[in-house]
């Protein structure tokens, strides 16, 4: 085979399912030989998409997420994704072209230095030198992105070596010396968390996205319930426990639920899974759960004991450990510590004030209501991102599809494109700010060609929020840089009159009606449901523009540098 067809063997025996990306002179040998190939292709208008929607493909799915692109500024457009791939530890793998081998190093026209650009943004990336390595690096490439602590790869090849031929096949199996991560736990340390386990008055269960990487929820939730726990998620492990459930403590942190953090701060022991206690889950760090020995489960060595002290650190899968934890672990009621638990859920719930006009948090339970929970949601990042982690209540694993660690603005649709494309009879949502869905607005072209029906519901308060809401509490209201109606004609200090505000650009019902798909805005309360029915009904892409207050913010908040008991409930 040729290194081009070497390519497209590898993809069909790897079993991937769909290839999105962008063409290029330096892939056009690869391009050349998917015609006519059964590898569904997807093209994107944009490398970020692409490599966004591979990575939503494999959040949604479980399965690696590809994407392409072709050498020099193709290639390094896909920077942002695989950092946004790494920080989430989600596997995908890129496959890019490169100029010649003989032109590495000379300023080549498009040519970039793909290894030294994504070497702290992969988990492993490669340079093909010779056609005969092909096959066995692109075997490595799969392998090292599904397995261990998931995450993406690059491949970078030459043109030459996709146009020269070689007799190596495709490898069954591969072994990398320096690669073997550990899947079974140490079965001293599971007996000493066991114990501990017994022991405990007032135990949390902390899970995280190493819980639905790993396909653990049925043995978490078999912990919680046999050793009465409740159990709190990090923003990445949304969906991992059902947020219905009386166990159930939703989302830790920052813009957590009070009574999480509460329970947080006061457990005596803190059973953390597939964590790595992100800056924006412990506050800080010092007066992070003070009262508690933590157990951390992880299969990431490194990820234990990075941020926080651990009492029993076990190195592992997150399913082989917590399925030899259930066997020990003796079970055991804890009342008096259910019943404070549910003291401060009641004292302290999640809520909002009505404003008279549309509430996002509203439009939130709304989408939840007529979903019945079942769709696959993603979301851009900001206040969108932080109301819907509130206010829909995940209940199954992959149903909950965001950039966590990186914060990725216009992550949300391309992503929810590729989360339609692995489950093509699913209602995938992109709830999403009028700030981010600008940021990759060219994937509606996308979605309409190949007839993804992707619902885009846009929470619309003509700014960028969450930038507007540390300024509105933080930097004495001095809005710089962040009110979406603003042009030349606006004075240098806004008087916060909406009168003399000039028309938001763009009209997004008429964005939509120029790539042929409906587009519905509303401003009134009453028309948030029938809109979403009529929106969800519909067999193709919809846009719906929701009109909210510029002055809604996200609460509870935990300041900066504040402990996670130390919470802003509201505006003062």
């Amino acid at each position: 085979m040729t290194g081009a067809e070497m390519i497209i063997h590898a993809l069909h025996q790897e079993g991937v399912r769909a290839l999105f990306g962008f063409p290029g002179g330096m892939v056009i040998d690869i391009f050349d030989k998917l015609y006519g190939s059964k590898i569904p292709f997807y093209l994107t208008r944009h490398e970020q998409g692409a490599v966004h929607a591979a990575d939503g493909f494999a959040r949604a799915s479980g399965e690696v997420g590809v994407c392409m692109a072709t050498s020099g500024p193709g290639a390094t457009n896909l920077v942002t994704g695989l950092a946004t791939a790494y920080m989430d530890s989600i596997p995908v793998v890129a496959i890019t072209g490169q100029v010649p081998t003989h032109l590495i190093g000379n300023d080549a026209f498009q040519e970039a230095d793909m290894l030294g650009i994504t070497r702290s943004i992969t988990k492993h990336n490669f340079l093909v030198k010779t056609v005969d390595e092909l096959p066995k690096l692109l075997k490595q490439a799969f392998y090292i992105a599904r397995s261990g602590r998931p995450g993406p790869v690059l491949i970078d090849v030459p043109k030459d070596i996709q146009q020269a031929s070689t007799s190596e096949p495709y490898p069954d199996q591969v072994s990398i010396r320096s690669y073997k991560p550990t899947i079974n736990g140490h079965m001293p340390q599971i007996q000493k968390a066991a114990e501990r386990i017994n022991r405990a008055e007032r135990p949390v269960i902390f899970a995280g996205g190493g819980v639905i990487s790993s396909g653990a929820a049925l043995e978490l939730a078999v912990l919680a319930r046999n050793i009465d726990a409740p159990v709190t998620t990090s923003l990445m492990g949304l969906g991992a426990f059902p947020e219905t459930d009386p166990l159930a403590l939703k989302m830790v942190g920052m813009h957590g639920t009070a009574f999480a953090n509460y329970a947080i701060q006061e457990s005596d022991l803190l059973i953390a899974v597939g964590v790595r206690f992100d800056d924006r889950v412990t506050g800080k760090v010092s007066k992070f759960a003070p009262k508690a020995d933590i157990i951390h489960i992880d299969i990431d060595p490194t990820t234990i004991r990075k941020n926080v002290k651990v009492s029993i650190p076990l190195v592992g899968d997150v399913k082989s450990v917590l399925t030899g934890l259930n066997q020990l672990v003796a079970s055991k009621k804890h009342a008096p510590w259910l019943q404070q638990i549910n003291d401060w859920k009641k004292e302290h719930p999640l809520e909002f004030s009505p404003n008279g006009g549309i509430s996002p948090q509203t439009v939130i339970r709304q989408i939840a209501e007529l979903t019945k929970h079942q769709a696959i949601i993603t979301t851009e990042v900001g206040q969108n991102q932080m109301w819907t982690a509130q206010f829909y209540d995940f209940i199954e694993p992959r149903t909950w599809i965001s950039s966590g660690g990186l914060g990725t603005m216009g992550f949300g649709f391309p992503a929810a494109l590729g989360a339609q494309v692995a489950h093509p009879d699913r209602l995938v949502i992109d709830i999403a700010g009028d700030g981010s869905i600008q940021m990759n607005i060219q994937e509606l072209a996308t979605a309409v060609q190949y007839q993804l029906p992707v619902k885009i519901v846009i929470l619309n308060n003509r700014s960028l929020g969450m930038v507007r809401q540390w300024q509105s509490i933080f930097y004495k209201r001095r809005f710089s840089g962040v009110c979406l109606n603003r042009d030349v004609t606006c004075p240098v200090e806004c008087d916060g009159s909406k009168e003399t505000c000039p028309v938001y650009v763009p009209d997004f019902v008429k964005l939509a009606a120029a790539y042929n798909i409906p587009g519905y805005h509303a401003d009134k309360p009453e028309e948030v449901k029938p809109i979403l029915e009529k929106a969800f009904a519909h067999k193709g892409p919809v846009i719906v523009d929701f009109e909210i207050d510029s002055e809604e913010n996200v609460f509870p908040m935990v300041p900066a540098g504040a402990g996670l008991n130390e919470m802003m409930r509201g505006m003062a």
